[in-house]
This record gives structure tokens, sequence and C-alpha cells, in this order.
């Protein structure tokens, strides 16, 4: 669990598109070294996670009301591009945000784009993914 994938290098780019390396950007919050300052940068890093193959931090950033109890990912779909959409709320003093965005993969050799649109919650200053609003 949480297993890295190979090839995704702290000096590489990071997945969510920042522009920065990895270990600079979603990086270090999946090493716990620091926390999401808004709903944007946390649902990045989880898209950043799911492309790294992070699965304790997927579980982690994930709300305890909402949370499975064990998420397995599909070895055989490789997240390749992330464009946020919208954003409501979820800022520096929100508690509640609303993050669209279109996910881009690849999944048997043929290409997929998954839109959601995400409901965070803050507690105790440090950002969740609380789940998919419903349409």
């Amino acid at each position: 669990m949480g297993k890295r994938r190979p090839g995704n290098t702290s000096a590489g780019p990071c997945p969510c598109g920042g522009g920065l390396p990895y270990g600079r950007c979603c990086g270090r919050l999946h090493a716990g070294a620091t926390e999401a300052a808004t709903a944007e940068a946390l649902m990045r890093s989880r898209f950043a996670a799911f492309a790294v193959g992070d699965i304790a931090y997927l579980l982690r950033s994930w709300h305890s009301t909402t949370r499975p109890a064990r998420l397995r990912l599909d070895p055989g779909q490789r997240w390749t591009g992330l464009e946020v959409v919208d954003t409501a709320g979820g800022g520096l003093f929100d508690t509640t945000g609303v993050v669209e965005f279109h996910a881009h993969y690849r999944a048997g050799g043929r290409p997929g784009t998954l839109t959601e649109r995400s409901r965070f919650v803050r507690e105790d200053g440090r950002w969740f993914y609380l789940d998919a609003e419903e349409s």
C-alpha cells in the first residue's frame, strides 16, 4: 500500500501539472512534510497520488465519514493530465470547497477522461476529500 510506481522520481515533473518537480510539489504533501493550503491544492495532490500510485496518501486525505476501508488502483490505468475547470470556495479561510476537473488517463491503450465535481471540507486546519457532488 502506498507504493510508488517505477519512473516517478522527486526530480521529474509533478503529475498535477503545477510546473514544479514532484519532490517540490505534491511529493511534499504525499510525504507529510506539509498540508494542502486549499481544496484545489488537495485535489491536485490527490490526482498526483493516483498518478504515482500512493494509496496511503489517498486514504489519509479522504474524510473519515466517506473513506473506504481499502482502495485498489487499476494497474492498467495511467493518469496523464489534469485540467481544473472551476472552483467554488476552498480557499485559505473557507471550511468547504468544490473543485470541478477533467482527469485524463489511458487504459488498455485507449484515452479516457474522468469529469468530476469533488467536494472538500476543512477540519482542524486540514483539507479532506469528502465525495463527488451529485448532479
